[in-house]
């Protein structure tokens, strides 16, 4: 199979992703305005940003069509960026109240 095979959606296929993310966004609204709350809610929220994200990502930045290593250590990279991140949130909260080398 060449590249040219695999990548014959076109247009139509970017319609029907763009058409699924919207459902998803609008899933996520009758989620927030139906849900009980707390916990559950947030879970179920999380949960379906996450598939609209990986949707979002694999179709319209194309690395469904790229070869799986490369998706791997891109998520893998991406991963380590968020959570060193979050690693410094603690030291800018504490920056923030203006006592630098305070315990």
């Amino acid at each position: 199979m060449t590249t040219g095979e695999r990548q014959s959606g076109g247009l139509s296929t970017d319609i029907i992703v763009y058409v699924v993310l919207l459902a998803m966004a609008g899933l996520q609204i009758i989620l927030a305005y139906n849900s009980s709350g707390g916990r559950e809610l947030l879970a179920r929220m999380i949960v379906v940003a996450a598939v609209q994200a990986l949707v979002a990502v694999m179709f319209f930045m194309h690395l469904w069509w790229e070869r799986r290593s490369l998706v791997v250590s891109i998520a893998v990279v991406s991963l380590f960026v968020l959570f060193a991140l979050q690693y410094s949130w603690s030291d800018s909260f504490r920056l923030l109240h203006m006592s630098p080398w305070a315990h």
